[in-house]
């Protein structure tokens, strides 16, 4: 007789409903213990990392190169990616001819990053660029008629936009009527129908079978300066044999873990590559914001991600959109500085503005929605707000309340900009597209996790009546199945530096390669206090009397944050990941606490 197999896994330590509504499931099943044990016996591997590994579906005979992943083997030949021949053998042309070229960016990190990269590139060969990120609020994203107008006015001969222009259509057919030929590389999603350009590299035009998809902007561009390199070799250009184009892979990986891109495949490789070549600190302007941001080790994802890229991006949400991608361009340390402190300081204004109206829209919700329980998307709206800050807002309101979540900026005249946010599983941008076809949004698109729209105040009730009858089903049975997948238990002792370590060879770690998650099974709360405005550190003591610190992000007005202050002697199940903290001149463990269970 054969033995019943349960297809729903066993809760993991019993937490079937944590503070945060999740149930707790182990992220190894059998088949991946199965491969963990694989990589250990047929590669070394240390079981520790290999379950890691097994866990996030890496293979066994991928497992080597996954931990070492290099350029070598991952980086594609360029010319697989449509277009990119043609883009490479302009660019070669106008270094050679010397023409004055105009880069169209974006206003984020992955603009400013391969706005910067494309420059660099130009100038060593001694090219006169000029960098135009358009403003996020008077123009909006990608370029626009006006100011393509603007670029050739000023007598570029040749436009390169970098992170836009797959879409741009109307704009690009202005430097089309005038003569000057456009080049495109991008990453955004596109239609059937191309804009009129001499070349559009995007991996992910219809055509395009190189299966480079996941790049980001920068990654694309690093492609395509590859075989601009290449080509200027062959021309035996005296310039050509002095550029290293590793040393920009610090442009790429910031680019690569700001925008939130899979760190798959080649993805790996540049961020892990480009960590040395930040690490060595050749760009003067990102040397002057890790300084600024208070980064005294070595820097990992982590700091890019959450230190760094939201300096750069407060340029673009509240001040000048061009800092980012002028701080990332200069060689001279004053400027550098100069201009790092200036980010410094949008930053905290931008977080001053951040925390206002993110009360405001907390206490929007909970009148509107209750405890939202029964809500399918959150929806807030305010005049006063900055639109672009907006964003941020709608992921702090799912980070909250586990839902779909928007929040819309209304100018004086009743016209609203918002930005959504997604959780898992559920398509926002199509329920957007579909609120469009219905008439109630002047425009909005995006994608799975992300959408952006722009409505009339008007129709708001009635946006935020059909978004409840599209999304109520899914979304009740996505919350309700909302799970958090741990990769082992761990008692306090257990932490140490050695495991961070360990832990470390299977990173760098981000979208599609999560960090590590541990639970820390019926540990004592034996402190626990509110850290700055938002923030709750907590001592966890173990069963045989260790200790560990652990912090909570952004958790003070939460179920979380509420549950570890009011457990102060009490035992819990923790959940979070490890890091190594260095605390004047020293490294220690700590836990980012992301969820806990009362135990028992």
């Amino acid at each position: 007789m054969t033995e019943a197999v349960d297809p729903v896994p066993r809760a993991f330590l019993g937490v079937e409903r944590s503070v945060t509504g999740r149930r707790w499931t182990s992220r190894a099943d059998q088949a991946a213990q199965n491969r963990a044990l694989a990589m250990t016996q047929v590669h070394g591997i240390p079981e520790l990392v290999a379950r890691v590994l097994a866990g996030r579906g890496v293979g066994v005979d991928e497992a080597p190169g996954f931990l070492d992943p290099t350029l070598r083997s991952l980086m594609p030949d360029p010319s697989r990616l449509t277009d990119c021949e043609a883009t490479a053998e302009r660019l070669a042309e106008a270094v050679e001819k010397g023409e004055r070229i105009a880069i169209f960016g974006d206003y984020d990190v992955d603009g400013a990053a391969s706005s910067a990269l494309m420059f660099r590139f130009l100038r060593h060969f001694g090219v006169t660029a000029e960098i135009y990120i358009p403003d996020r609020i008077f123009e909006g994203y990608g370029p626009n008629p006006t100011a393509i107008g603007q670029l050739i006015d000023r007598g570029a001969q040749l436009i390169v936009t970098v992170d836009c222009g797959s879409t741009s259509h109307e704009s690009l057919a202005v430097a089309a009527e005038r003569g000057v030929p456009v080049l495109v590389i991008d990453h955004h999603q596109l239609g059937h129908e191309l804009p009129p350009c001499l070349a559009l590299v995007n991996p992910n035009r219809e055509d395009d079978l190189s299966g480079q998809g996941h790049l980001c902007a920068a990654g694309v561009v690093y492609l395509v300066l590859v075989a601009t390199l290449r080509r200027l070799r062959q021309k035996a250009h005296q310039m050509a044999a002095s550029m290293d184009l590793l040393s920009l892979l610090d442009l790429v990986a910031l680019a690569t873990v700001c925008d939130v891109v899979p760190l798959k495949g080649l993805n790996r490789a540049y961020v892990v590559k480009g960590l040395i070549a930040a690490r060595h600190q050749q760009n003067a302007g990102l040397a002057a914001l890790l300084k600024v941001a208070g980064i005294g080790g070595p820097v990992t994802p982590y700091h890019f991600g959450f230190l760094v890229g939201p300096r750069i991006n407060a340029g673009g949400r509240i001040g000048d959109a061009a800092l980012g991608s002028r701080l990332l361009t200069v060689d001279d340390a004053a400027s550098a500085e100069e201009i790092a402190n200036r980010l410094d300081e949008l930053n905290r204004e931008r977080q001053a503005m951040e925390t206002v109206m993110l009360q405001e829209a907390e206490a929007e919700a909970l009148a509107e929605y209750g405890n939202a329980e029964g809500a399918a998307i959150i929806v807030t709206a305010r005049e006063n707000w900055h639109p672009g800050i907006v964003g941020l807002l709608a992921a702090r309101l799912k980070e909250r309340f586990q839902r779909p979540a928007f929040a819309i900026a209304f100018d004086p005249n009743g016209k609203g900009t918002g930005s959504g946010r997604s959780i898992s599983g559920f398509d926002l941008g199509r329920v957007v597209r579909a609120a469009v076809d219905e008439g109630l949004l002047v425009k909005g698109g995006g994608h799975a996790m992300a959408a952006g729209l722009t409505v009339e105040k008007a129709k708001l009730g009635a946006l935020r009546a059909f978004f409840e009858e599209k999304a109520e089903r899914q979304v009740s049975e996505l919350v309700a199945g909302q799970t958090l997948k741990i990769d082992g238990a761990l008692g306090a002792s257990g932490a140490t530096l050695n495991l961070v370590d360990t832990l470390e060879t299977a990173g760098p770690y981000g979208s599609g390669h999560p960090q590590p998650v541990f639970a820390l099974p019926a540990h004592r709360v034996r402190d626990a206090r509110p850290v700055g405005t938002t923030h709750v550190k907590v001592t966890l003591e173990g069963q045989d009397g260790s200790r560990l610190d652990g912090i909570a992000f952004r958790v003070a007005d939460t179920d979380l944050g509420t549950l570890l202050l009011a457990s102060r002697g009490n035992l819990l199940h923790v959940a979070g990941s490890l890091s190594a903290d260095l605390w004047q001149g020293s490294r220690r463990v700590q836990l980012r606490v992301t969820d806990a269970a009362p135990a028992g």
